[in-house]
Parts: C-alpha cells; sequence; structure tokens
C-alpha cells in the first residue's frame, strides 16, 4: 500500500536535506537529539505520548526539519520494512502452491509488493481459481528483483517463464480468457491487449490497456461466462470503479490521522523484531512521513474531512450493487468484480479502518463469504462452462 510512495519520498527526503535551508537546519542533530526512551506497547496502543507529540507537531506546524528527515528515513526504511514485515507474517500463506490447476499446467510467478492492492486483487483470483504460483517479494525502492523487466511496475506475472504480463486487470482478465478456452495460448491472448502509451499532464510516459477490462471470447463462450447480457457490462464498471476509485480510498484510511498513523506503524515494529534504531525510525518517522502524504491523497482526489466517510460510502454504494438476492456479484459464485473489490479491501486487514469499515458499513457478510471462497479455492468446484 505504501511502498509505490517510498521511492518518491527517498528523492524528496534527499532534495529537501542538500537544501540550503535544510543544512542550516541541521535537521539529523534536530532529530536524534529528541530521541527518547519508549516502553513497549500493544497494537494501536497510546503510549509514548511526550515524544510522539513533539514530533507530531512539527509535521502539523509544516516544520522542515522533521519533514525532511521523515521523506527519507521514513520513506526509505519504515515502508521498506513495512512490506518486509508483512511478508514475514504471510509467507507462508501466499507462497503456497495448489497441487492441481484446473485443467492446465500453467507455471506461474508473481512479483509483487505484499501490500500493494493491485497485487492482492491477482491473489485473490489465482487463490480463489485454485491456481498454483510462487511468489517473488519486490524490494519496493531498489526493486533489483524486476531488473531484468522494461516495465517496472508491480504487479508481473511470468508464465512457463516466457510470457510476461503485466498490470492487474490485464492479468486477471487474460488468466480468465485461459480459463475458459485453454485451446488458446497465453502469447495469444496477450496480444488481445495492446500497450497503449501517452504522456500524462506530468509530461510521464503511462502505459495503458484499453480493453482491460475485456474477455476475449466467442460469443458462445461469452454467452457461458454471461447468461445475461447485463451481466458483463456490470463486471467490467465495477472491476474499473475497483482501480480508479476504491484503491484510492486505502492509504488515506490507514493513516487518516495521526493516532492511527503511529497504531499502523506500532503494530508492524512490535511484530516485526526490528533492532532498537529500526524500530523506532519504521515507527515514528515512518507514520510522520505517511501522515502527510495521506494528506496529499486526500487533496488529490477530492475526498471528504472525514475520509471514513468517503470509504464507507464506497463500501456501502458496492453491496448496494449487489443487492439482497445475490450472495456475490457474480450470483452464487464471485465473479472478477467480487474479486477485483476484495482484493483492494483485503490490504487494510489487521488494521483500523478495517474493523471500523466492518462495523460501520454492511459488507461484512459478503466480505467473510468472499474471504472464505479464495482461502477454499473454490473457483476449482464451479461448474464448467458450456459453450
Amino acid at each position: 500500500m505504501a511502498a509505490s510512495c517510498a521511492r518518491t519520498l527517498t528523492k524528496v527526503g534527499l532534495s529537501f536535506l542538500e537544501s540550503p535551508a535544510a543544512r542550516r537546519s541541521g535537521a539529523f542533530s534536530y532529530l536524534l537529539g529528541n530521541v527518547g526512551a519508549h516502553g513497549s506497547r500493544r497494537a494501536y496502543g497510546t503510549g509514548g505520548a511526550g515524544f510522539r507529540s513533539k514530533l507530531l507537531s512539527g509535521v502539523r506546524q509544516g516544520g522542515g526539519r522533521v519533514l525532511g528527515c521523515a521523506f527519507l528515513l521514513g520513506g526509505g526504511l519504515g515502508l521498506y520494512q513495512t512490506v518486509k514485515l508483512s511478508v514475514q507474517q504471510h509467507l507462508a500463506e501466499e507462497e503456497r502452491k495448489v497441487s492441481e490447476a484446473p485443467g492446465g499446467s500453467l507455471q506461474l510467478t508473481l512479483y509483487q509488493y505484499k501490500t500493494c492492492p493491485f497485487c492482492s486483487k491477482v491473489r485473490a483470483f489465482l487463490d480463489y481459481h485454485g491456481l498454483p504460483y510462487e511468489i517473488v517479494e519486490v524490494n519496493p525502492v531498489m526493486r533489483k528483483e524486476i531488473k531484468w523487466s522494461t516495465y517496472r511496475k508491480v504487479p508481473i506475472l511470468m508464465v512457463d517463464g516466457e510470457v510476461q504480463l503485466n498490470d492487474s486487470s490485464v492479468i486477471i482478465s487474460s488468466l480468465k480468457t485461459y480459463l475458459v478456452n485453454k485451446k488458446k495460448s497465453m502469447s495469444d491472448i496477450l496480444r488481445c491487449y495492446p500497450e497503449m502509451k501517452s504522456v500524462n499532464d506530468r509530461g510521464k510516459e503511462v502505459i495503458e490497456y484499453n480493453n482491460k477490462y475485456w474477455l476475449m471470447l466467442s460469443e458462445g463462450e461469452t454467452v457461458a461466462v454471461y447468461p445475461q447480457k447485463e451481466m458483463q457490462k456490470e463486471e467490467m464498471k465495477w472491476r474499473q470503479w475497483a482501480d480508479d476509485w476504491l484503491v484510492h480510498l486505502i492509504s488515506p484510511n490507514v493513516y487518516r490521522t495521526t493516532n492511527e498513523a503511529l497504531a499502523s506503524f506500532d503494530y508492524i515494529v512490535r511484530e516485526g523484531k526490528f533492532g532498537t534504531f529500526e524500530g523506532f525510525f519504521a515507527k515514528y518517522v515512518g507514520a510522520a512521513a505517511m501522515f502527510v502524504i495521506s494528506k496529499r491523497l486526500k487533496s488529490r482526489h477530492n475526498l471528504q474531512d472525514d475520509v471514513r466517510e468517503d470509504l464507507y460510502k464506497a463500501v456501502n454504494d458496492w453491496v448496494a450493487a449487489i443487492g439482497k438476492n445475490r450472495k456475490f456479484m457474480g450470483g452464487d459464485q464471485p465473479n472478477l468484480a467480487d474479486l477485483s473489490v476484495f482484493g483492494v479491501l483485503r490490504v487494510m486487514d489487521g488494521l483500523q479502518a478495517f474493523d471500523d469499515m466492518m462495523a460501520n458499513t454492511k459488507v461484512k457478510y459478503w466480505y467473510r463469504r468472499m474471504e472464505s471462497a479464495t482461502l477454499n479455492h473454490e473457483g476449482l468446484n464451479a461448474k464448467p462452462y458450456k459453450h
């Protein structure tokens, strides 16, 4: 979730600390001079108020010395440790292999950041369908694990060590197309999703896939997958909604307040067996950096003063779209929209934002059904498509 900010934070911090103002202020000596002893606390605790209030009051007031160190050290170290710990906690769960793939023998390797919502979407799809895969966790700062790729984002899925799939929605659409008709090769399917390169308003080249929510099916196959025409349009609409809207609500909610930012990093440090130095910066400086970033994201996406309200509304809109007469948007079985929304929301699990969402929206029962469906690979037992 925070991994994509790490490289930017590090660059911003370095540029700030190299400025004349930062050199005059003695940013490092200021921060390290305020290091105080702090006892251990349980997750979501509120201890250490003295030092915490000094650090975070500096953040609120725009204190340059604190922010410079926050961006550099919190972005480069704290956020990397976030991903590192999350991998350690869930390695056994996520790096599993399912003994039998459904009628195929694809060898899949997923390059990912564990806490990235887009990577979580892909894992939800793979787990639900019982597809065997291996995980390579990518260092979010150096990214040496994908140095062989000209495409520098994650997720990346390698198929049989030869075919490279980029973009979470392209990965999901391509694999679903293959599962419907295994006579098609992954190389042939991938050709149906051409890259569209353009330059955004910041002068940066971006790659997009205009048809990434489409499955490449014949008319008969389409009818088999979507017995009712509106089912296909509905699925595509909500898959795009998950990418274009829901995903942008995650970071502002996880780091909504200074207390929540610290609570999140407190849990990470307590469970991560960090050294004293690493633990200090991962918690306090990382939390400060992400608190600032979350406010920028809130403004960029025009969120309400209390970003929880945007999250609650989005989730309740999703549940309302499913309706009272369906277990999932796909009916009795999850469809690609179900898997995408679940994958995005899942990255908050274990944090206060997730608990609040479950307590204050109507999403709980759907979420638990999705959790069970992916954990038990229920897609393996889904009715075969007849076309």
